[in-house]
Order: structure tokens, then C-alpha cells, then sequence
């Protein structure tokens, strides 16, 4: 087990003062997935960075988990090991840290905690930063794969009669509607709920999530006795919405990580407008 334990929603106080504390966090990973300039202008001491895009597959499904052999080699970056407690987060208010702890319950690596608000709400807190270019002592990796934190095309298209399922969409209302097309076909998968990614987050507090959340999707029947499927275009934008129905305790979430770039390319995927 690891050395350090630490909440699935970490405060940027509490991270503070645990980093400050003095303590041996030699089990204490910190991924920072901002973009490359955000990330040498300022990140949180210690933090490694990650390329967003190294946790996409190409194109014409980018959504999908990259390559097991590429995945190896990036927790081998990162030193992974079986105890590493890692503290993840972007500059976007969690939709490509919602993707990496996504990516790390489909290795099924259960030790990790994501910074609320990522390094906006650490700035807006006025907490020490750093632009130095950390790097992890590398390790070398194996890894198996866990499909229970994803589902496929074929099973959510078997799946949507169920009365205790749904899907939250966490595309634009224009991409549900099938106004704003980007794939063959616009529109959504039948029945289901549209509650934007960016919805979820407090502008006025560094993006932190919104303290009403839980009411907010209780009214649109994303309750936590559902079995839950998220998804947007490619996985990124309902990285957030994952993490965030695991952080308010949600315990049947999944990702439809071929999202809309695969569901709306699908020849025979039912869609409605």
C-alpha cells in the first residue's frame, strides 16, 4: 500500500501544506497535464508533465486508450510502481486529468487523487509555484488492462433499452442538438442527457468543482443508483465528467471512450435530434 493516503478530490491547501509539511513523500506522484506553456510558466513544485496527447489514440478514433506498449512506456516515464499515489491535474478544470485517472483505473491502479481546480484555483490560492522542468526516476513497466472503467459501441447500443441506464453527453448542446456536426452524422445517442463539461466547474473559484453539482445532475436524472455512461467527441471533455461522478461517489460510471467520433461514424448507430 502506498505511504500516503489522500482524498479522491485534493484542496489546493491541503496539497500545499502536505508539500510544505517536511514528510517523506517518496510515494507521491504529481502529473501536471497543462499545456507545455502553462506548464513552464507555472506549476506546482515537483509536478512532472505529461503531454495531453500522449493519452489519445490517432485518428479516426482518438478517444480509444493508446497502445499497450505505449502506455508502458509512459508510466515507465513516470516511474510507476504499484504503490505511487498520484495527484493529478490540468489547466482546464479537469477534463485531461478526468482522462488520466480514466487511463489509470483501466490499468487498474486505484491510488490517486485529483487537485480541485487544477493550477488555476493553486494560483487564484496564491500558492508557491515553479517553472523548473521536473522529471520521475524511470521504471520499467508492465501492465494489464481493466475494461471495466470503459464500454463498447456494441454494448451501449444493447444496453440503451435499460431502465436503470443512461448516457450523459458532455458535448455542447449545439453538437446534442445536431447543429454542430463533426462527424459523418450529428445529433445524439438516443435518450441521452446533455449536461456540458464545463458546466460542472466555478469560474469563480479557479475552476474548482461547482459545490451544487450533485443537485444540478440529480434534476437531469444523472442519479448515483444509474448505470452511467459518459462520453463527448473524443474522450477529453467527459474526462472531466468521469472523474467528477467518481469524486460525488457515483458508483456505476464508465467511459464510451470511441465517443462521438466513432458513435456519429457508425453506420448503423441509432442517433436522434
Amino acid at each position: 500500500m502506498p505511504s500516503i493516503t489522500l482524498p479522491l478530490l485534493i484542496e489546493p491547501q491541503t496539497l500545499s501544506a502536505l508539500l510544505d509539511s517536511g514528510k517523506p513523500l517518496k510515494n507521491l506522484r504529481l502529473v501536471d497535464l497543462s499545456s507545455q506553456e502553462q506548464y513552464l510558466q507555472a506549476h506546482v513544485p515537483g509536478a512532472v508533465h505529461l503531454a495531453p496527447s500522449r493519452t489519445s489514440s490517432p485518428a479516426p478514433r482518438p478517444g480509444l486508450l493508446p497502445e499497450l506498449s505505449q502506455l508502458e512506456q509512459l508510466f515507465g516515464e513516470l516511474g510507476h510502481h504499484p504503490d505511487l499515489h498520484y495527484v493529478v491535474y490540468d489547466d482546464e478544470g479537469g477534463g485531461w486529468a478526468g482522462r488520466f485517472i480514466w487511463i489509470l483505473d483501466s490499468i487498474g491502479h486505484c491510488h490517486y487523487s485529483y487537485l480541485n481546480g487544477g493550477i488555476k484555483a493553486w494560483q487564484q490560492d496564491g500558492l508557491k509555484i515553479e517553472t523548473q522542468v521536473n522529471q520521475a526516476t524511470p521504471s520499467l513497466v508492465r501492465l494489464t488492462l481493466n475494461p471495466g472503467a470503459s464500454i463498447d459501441a456494441d454494448e451501449l447500443k444493447k444496453s440503451l433499452a435499460q431502465p436503470d441506464f443512461v448516457v450523459w453527453d458532455a458535448r455542447s448542446p449545439a453538437e446534442y442538438r445536431g447543429e454542430k456536426v463533426l462527424a459523418e452524422r450529428g445529433g445524439h445517442i438516443p435518450g441521452a442527457v446533455n449536461f456540458e463539461w464545463t458546466a460542472g466547474m466555478d469560474t469563480q473559484r479557479g475552476l474548482r468543482l461547482r459545490n451544487d453539482l450533485r443537485e444540478q445532475l440529480q434534476q437531469l436524472g444523472l442519479t448515483p443508483d444509474k448505470n452511467i455512461v459518459t462520453h463527448c467527441q473524443t474522450h477529453h471533455r467527459s474526462g472531466f465528467t468521469y472523474l467528477a461522478a467518481k469524486i460525488l461517489g457515483y458508483p456505476r460510471i464508465r467511459a464510451y471512450a470511441g465517443s462521438w467520433s466513432e458513435w456519429g461514424n457508425l453506420p448503423d448507430s441509432p442517433i436522434e435530434h
